[in-house]
């Protein structure tokens, strides 16, 4: 059933965002009276074989323009008379060019054609984050919240950091928010560091610059992240799971833990380092119930696990929320959205400088269902859908090939030079486009299936 719930909103999410893609190229060539022979979501071929498989799942034809969902689920097109694409139909522009086809158009019209997908992805992204922002506003933990410092894990202890530290500033900023420790100013920044607080004594840690490598592979569960996700914190036990070992063992829901083997515990990664530390072994724990003491034997599974849930009072009180009212959603929602190709950009010089392992960092769909994650929340579908919208935007404007960036380059070429790039040109770099894609895309499915 979660498969079902990630391919679901996986598919959901890709066929709004490719769309509306593609009714930006469709309205752009429609609104120059350009033919559009088709406009699919999805693929009705084995893509890129054009000829291979063809057939559609559902198609009508509408005017000059057939509509149809295709089978092969990774994108979608329009067909725009007189236009090189992926069809690579030859024998059409080796007629003459007809009134109403693409190539017979101005090239000031053929670049706005061109842009009309890009231009409606930034349009949609900026509209989804104006939204959500509104919508449901801002949840966070402040940094005050970590009070009793934060909790390294093992990569975290091999840069200098320890348990317990407390965080002053990051690059010389005092963070606002707890997630601002693993925000992009740390993962993509250059040469990173935290200020921090220890035993009474401040110092500074300086952080790698391949720490997107231990993100991403955080992100897949290889790894726990240098730092937990929550700071610090003392806990409850808030379910008891039903037939396993602290059930059997008599612990009950709202007890507080207070010792492992006469250990005193006080904090969450305290009580998990001792179970750590005795899997498969049977432990007595020492709790309090109605102001009561109680001491209960029970075992550890080789996971280093008891069988109870937790929760962590003190986090809880010091969680905020920030509502914005529509103008003010307005310019953040789309300063967030165009963040997001910022960061990408930031990501792309760190993986050309060799900070960050790209067969770690990229994914394909199945690192997208990953993302949309086993439960269907709205929240997160929306974000990452408006996030995945100006990914899609950038990542078409960039100069391949095949991609609008690409044919907007000999676009611009053409108004330059006064005269169109050669055909054999424009049909090579078509081709080189699509081995550029094919390959990205094989390394990024590779990367999803065996390094990551």
């Amino acid at each position: 059933m979660d498969i079902l719930v990630m391919v679901g909103q996986l598919l959901l999410g890709l066929s709004i965002l490719v769309g509306l893609h593609e009714w930006g190229h469709y309205i752009a060539a429609r609104m120059f009276k350009i033919r559009v022979e088709k406009f699919y979501i999805f693929f009705d071929f084995l893509f890129p074989m054009a000829n291979v498989w063809n057939f559609a799942l559902w198609k009508k034809k509408i005017g000059d323009t057939e509509f149809g969902l295709g089978w092969f689920p990774l994108g979608g097109y329009v067909k725009i008379a007189g236009m090189m694409d992926e069809s690579m139909d030859k024998e059409a522009l080796a007629k003459p060019a007809e009134s109403w086809e693409f190539r017979s158009k101005p090239a000031w019209q053929r670049l706005i054609v061109m842009l009309g997908g890009i231009i409606v992805n930034l349009i949609l992204g900026m509209l989804i984050f104006i939204g959500v922002t509104y919508y449901y506003g801002d949840k966070y933990l402040p940094m005050s919240a970590a009070k009793n410092g934060i909790v390294a894990n093992e990569v975290g202890k091999k840069i200098g950091l320890q348990t317990g530290d407390k965080i002053i500033d990051i690059n010389g900023v005092r963070p606002e928010k707890y997630a601002d420790l693993f925000g992009a100013d740390v993962i993509y920044g250059k040469n990173p560091y935290y200020t921090i607080e220890r035993e009474g004594k401040t110092m500074k840690i300086n952080l790698p610059n391949d720490l997107g490598n231990h993100l991403a592979e955080a992100k897949k569960g290889k790894k726990d992240l240098f730092v937990s996700t929550q700071p610090r914190t003392t806990f409850k036990v808030a379910e008891v799971v039903e037939k396993q070992n602290a059930s059997k063992a008599g612990i009950q829901k709202g007890d507080s833990i207070i010792a492992v083997n006469g250990k005193k515990i006080t904090f969450f990664d305290e009580f998990a380092q001792e179970l750590k530390n005795n899997k498969l072994k049977a432990v007595e724990i020492e709790l309090v119930r109605n102001q009561e003491v109680k001491k209960v034997k029970c075992d550890v599974t080789d996971e280093g696990k008891i069988g109870i849930k937790t929760s962590h009072p003190e986090l809880e009180k010091s969680k905020k929320t920030v509502e914005y009212s529509l103008v003010e959603s307005i310019p953040l929602g789309s300063y967030r959205a165009f963040e997001v190709i910022f960061l990408q950009l930031k990501a792309f010089g760190k993986i050309f400088s060799g900070d960050i392992d790209a067969g770690k960092s990229l994914g394909s769909f199945g690192s997208i269902a990953e993302a949309y994650g086993a439960l269907w929340n709205w929240e997160n579908f929306w974000r990452l859908t408006g996030m995945l919208s100006m990914v899609l935007a950038f990542m078409n404007f960039l100069p391949i090939p095949a991609l609008d960036g690409g044919h907007v380059v000999f676009l611009l070429y053409e108004m330059i030079r006064r005269k169109p790039a050669p055909e054999k040109v424009l049909e090579v770099a078509q081709q080189i486009g699509m081995i550029i894609l094919l390959g990205l895309m094989a390394f990024a499915i590779i990367s999803d299936i065996f390094l990551k």
